[in-house]
C-alpha cells in the first residue's frame, strides 16, 4: 500500500484551491478508504458533511429508519462513511468539488485537534479539567491548545503529541494541528469539544473519535488546505499515558455486555477448512466474527460497521497471505452480517467488499495479530 497522499507538498499550501485539487478528491478518499479508513463527502469549499437530501431533512425524521444510507447516499454525514471503491469513485466523480472527511469510531481511530484560536484565557479550573494548577504557577504567555496539551504532557513526564514525529499529523488552515492515533482495539472513545461542561481533555483540545470525523489530509477549504507535517503518513498507536488522560476525563465510553452470541457454525467452518491447518485463521478472526454476531443483541449503538469492517479487513489479510479463499471469506461475512442486521445488505455489503479489499494490501501471516 503507497504510504504518500496522492497530491504533493506544494500543491496542499496556503490558502485557495490548489490546480489539480479537484481530480485529487477522489483520489485522497481513496488512499483513505485502502486504509481502512470509510470516508464520507464534505460540502465544496467547507469542512462540514454535504446537506441531507429533502426527504432527511424533514421534520421527524428518523436516521434509524432511513432508506438513503442501505442504498448507498451520502445523507447524515459520517453515518453514511464507507470503504466501497465504487460507491467513493460515485460520490466525487459526480461532484469532484467535494471535501473529504473520515468517519473516526469505524476508521478505530483516535485524533487530537489542537486549536490556536485566539480567545481569553478561562480560569485555572478550566484549563486542564481535574488537574489542579496552583496559584503560585505563572501562567503567563499561555495562550492557546498547544500550551495546555504541552503543560498537560510535561506533567505527565511525556511529550505533547503537538510534537510526536512517530505518527501523522495534519496542520489546518487556522494553525492547528491533527494528530492522529490509532486506538487500541475494544476500546470505545469518545469525542469531546472545548473544555466546558461534560468530558474535556484541555483547553483549546477536542478529540475526535466515536461519533464524529475528522478532515482528510489534502482537503482544501476556502480557508486554506489541510496539509501532513513531515513525511510520515502511518498512524501509530495512541500513547498509553494519553489513553489514560483520556479515559480518566471521560473519553471512554461504558461497555455494553451483550447477550453471549456464537459465530454461526458454517462461518466458523469455512474459516478451519480454508486455514490449511485447523484453527489457523480461526484464532485471527474468529473473536472478530463473535463481536459482529453480537450486535444481534444491540440494535443500535454496537459499532457494528466498525467491527464488521476490522473483522473484514482481516479476512482480506487472510486471503491476500493465500489462508483463506476469496469467495468464502466474502460468504461467511456476509452471513455473520445478516445475522446481526437482517435485511441490510445493501449497506453492510459495502463494508465487506471495502474491508476486504484494504485488507488484501496487508497478507495476515501466522503469528500476526490483526
Amino acid at each position: 500500500m503507497a504510504s504518500e497522499l496522492p497530491f504533493s507538498r506544494s500543491d496542499s499550501r496556503g490558502p485557495g484551491r490548489p490546480p489539480g485539487a479537484e481530480a485529487r478528491s477522489a483520489a485522497t478518499a481513496l488512499w483513505c478508504a485502502e486504509r481502512g479508513w470509510p470516508v464520507h463527502p464534505l460540502s465544496p469549499g467547507r469542512k462540514t458533511p454535504v446537506a441531507n437530501c429533502a426527504r432527511c431533512r424533514a421534520p421527524g425524521h428518523d436516521r434509524r429508519r432511513c432508506s438513503c444510507l442501505p442504498t448507498g447516499r451520502w445523507c447524515h454525514g459520517f453515518r453514511a462513511a464507507t470503504l466501497d471503491p465504487a460507491a467513493i469513485e460515485r460520490w466525487w466523480g459526480g461532484d469532484p468539488r467535494l471535501g473529504v472527511g473520515v468517519a473516526c469510531g469505524p476508521a478505530g481511530l483516535v485524533v487530537v485537534d489542537i486549536d490556536a484560536h485566539e480567545r481569553p484565557l478561562p480560569d485555572r479550573g478550566r484549563l486542564l479539567p481535574g488537574v489542579g494548577i496552583p496559584e503560585e504557577v505563572d501562567l503567563t504567555g499561555l495562550a492557546n491548545g498547544f500550551h495546555t496539551l504541552g503543560v498537560l504532557a510535561a506533567l505527565r513526564g511525556a511529550a505533547s503529541p503537538a510534537d510526536d514525529g512517530s505518527t501523522l499529523r495534519v496542520r489546518t488552515p487556522s494553525g492547528g494541528l491533527h494528530v492522529w492515533y490509532r486506538a487500541s482495539s475494544g476500546h470505545r472513545w469518545q469525542c469531546s469539544t472545548g473544555s466546558g461542561g461534560g468530558r474535556a481533555l484541555a483547553w483549546q483540545v477536542d478529540i475526535r473519535a466515536h461519533g464524529g470525523y475528522i478532515v482528510a489530509p489534502g482537503t482544501v477549504t476556502g480557508a486554506g488546505a489541510y496539509t501532513p507535517v513531515g513525511t510520515v503518513r502511518e498512524v501509530a498507536p495512541l500513547p498509553a499515558w494519553l489513553a489514560r488522560e483520556l479515559e480518566r476525563t471521560g473519553h471512554l465510553a461504558q461497555a455494553r455486555t451483550p447477550a453471549r452470541a456464537v459465530v454461526p457454525s458454517r462461518a466458523r467452518e469455512a474459516v478451519l477448512a480454508a486455514g490449511g491447518r485447523a484453527g489457523a485463521p480461526d484464532r485471527a478472526l474468529s473473536s472478530l466474527l463473535a463481536e459482529v454476531a453480537a450486535c444481534a443483541a444491540v440494535p443500535e449503538g454496537a459499532a457494528f460497521s466498525e467491527k464488521l469492517n476490522r473483522a473484514a479487513y482481516t479476512a482480506g489479510g487472510l486471503v491476500a497471505a493465500g489462508r483463506l479463499g476469496e469467495d468464502e471469506a466474502e460468504r461467511f461475512l456476509e452471513e455473520v452480517a445478516e445475522r446481526a442486521r437482517p435485511g441490510r445488505r445493501g449497506r453492510y455489503g459495502a463494508i465487506i467488499r471495502g474491508g476486504l479489499s484494504a485488507g488484501r494490501h496487508r497478507p495476515l501471516v501466522l503469528g500476526d495479530r490483526p
